[in-house]
C-alpha cells in the first residue's frame, strides 16, 4: 500500500467500488433491453452477469465500510476482516451467476431460436471496453491499497468482460454462417460460464487465505526486519509474524537486545522498533514487539531465521 492513511484507503476503496455500482448498473440495463430485442440468449446472459456484479459491488462497499470502522473495546483488532467476507461473498455469486448461465445456455441450445440481430454486436463492443477498462482501474486502484475486497471486485468485471467477448464471438458466428448456427451465442455463453467459473475460484483462494491468517507476502517480513534492525541497539531480529486485516498489518516481533540492559531500557528500545516500523509502513497499524538478549542466540541462528 503506498502511503495513504487508513482513512484514506477506506475512502479510495469505496469510491472505486461507487464507481462500478453505476456503471454495472447502467451496462446491465442496456444487455438486457439489447438482448431482449435483438433475440440473442448469450447477451441476457451477460446482463444477468452484471446485474449479480451490482450485487456483488454493494456488498463488496458495505464490507469495506464496515472493515474501515475503527477499533472499539469489543473489537479491538477492527472488523477488517469484513473485506475479505465481502471478497468471499462475491466469489460464491460468481459461483452462482456461472452455474445459472450454464444452466439456461443449455436449455436454449436445446431450443430453436431466431439468429441474433446484428445491431447486438455494437452493444457488446461498448461493453468489453468499458468493462476491460473498469476492471484496470479497479485493479489498479486494489493493487495499490492491497485490498482484496476491490481486487475480486475488480476481477468481476473482467469476468464480464469475457462473457461479453464471448457474446460478441459467438453472436458473431451465428450472423456470418446463417441457419443451422442460430445457437453459437448459447455455445459461447456456456463457454463464458466456465471461464466465470475458473476466475470465481481464483478470486476466493485470497480472500479464505486471509480468513485464515495466511502470512502476507515475504518481501514486508523482511522490511520490518530490515526497519527493526536500523534502531540503534538493535542487534537482530528473530520472530518475525505478520497478518492482514483488511486495510491493516498487524506485527509481532522479536528483537534482539544487550541482555544488561535494564526493563526500561528494552522497553525504550522496543518503542523505538514499533515507531520506526510504523512511520515507515502506514499499513501497519501495531508492532508488538518482545525484547531477547542477543546472547542467548548466536548469530549463525540470526541468520538462519531471516
Amino acid at each position: 500500500m503506498s502511503a495513504l492513511t487508513r482513512q484514506q484507503a477506506a475512502r479510495s476503496a469505496q469510491r472505486t467500488t461507487l464507481i462500478g455500482i453505476v456503471l454495472n448498473g447502467t451496462l446491465a440495463a442496456v444487455k438486457a433491453v439489447a438482448g431482449i430485442l435483438g433475440n440473442s440468449y448469450a447477451l441476457v446472459a451477460d446482463a444477468i452477469e452484471s446485474f449479480s456484479d451490482v450485487l456483488a459491488s454493494a456488498i463488496v462497499w458495505v464490507g469495506l465500510r464496515i472493515a474501515a470502522s475503527p477499533p472499539t473495546e469489543r473489537h479491538p483488532y477492527g472488523k477488517g476482516r469484513a473485506e475479505a467476507i465481502a471478497a468471499v461473498v462475491v466469489s460464491l455469486a460468481l459461483f452462482g451467476a456461472a452455474a445459472a448461465i450454464a444452466i439456461s445456455s443449455v436449455r436454449e441450445i436445446r431450443t430453436p431460436h431466431h439468429a441474433p440481430a446484428p445491431f447486438t454486436l455494437l452493444v457488446l463492443v461498448l461493453v468489453v471496453l468499458v468493462k476491460e477498462g473498469l476492471f484496470r482501474y479497479a485493479f489498479r486502484v486494489g493493487d495499490s491499497l492491497d485490498s482484496t475486497a476491490v481486487k475480486t471486485d475488480a476481477w468481476h468485471h473482467r469476468s464480464d468482460a469475457v462473457t461479453s467477448l464471448a457474446a460478441f464471438i459467438g453472436i458473431s458466428i451465428a450472423l456470418a454462417m446463417g441457419p443451422g448456427y442460430e445457437s453459437a451465442d448459447d455455445w459461447a455463453a456456456l463457454i463464458a460460464s466456465g471461464i466465470i467459473a475458473f476466475n470465481a475460484y481464483h478470486l476466493i483462494r485470497p480472500a479464505l487465505s486471509e480468513l485464515t491468517d495466511v502470512a502476507p507476502n515475504a518481501e514486508l517480513v523482511r522490511q520490518v526486519r530490515a526497519i527493526a534492525e536500523q534502531v540503534p541497539d538493535v542487534h537482530g531480529t528473530h520472530r518475525c509474524w505478520v497478518r492482514k486485516l483488511g486495510f491493516d498489518h498487524y506485527v509481532e516481533l522479536d528483537v534482539l537486545v544487550d541482555g544488561d540492559l535494564s526493563v526500561r531500557e528494552g522497553h525504550d528500545i522496543a518503542h523505538r522498533v514499533h515507531e520506526a516500523i510504523r512511520d515507515a509502513l502506514p499499513m501497519v497499524t501495531r508492532v508488538m514487539v518482545h525484547v531477547e538478549p542477543v546472547d542467548q542466540y548466536g548469530r549463525h541462528k540470526l541468520d538462519w531465521e531471516a
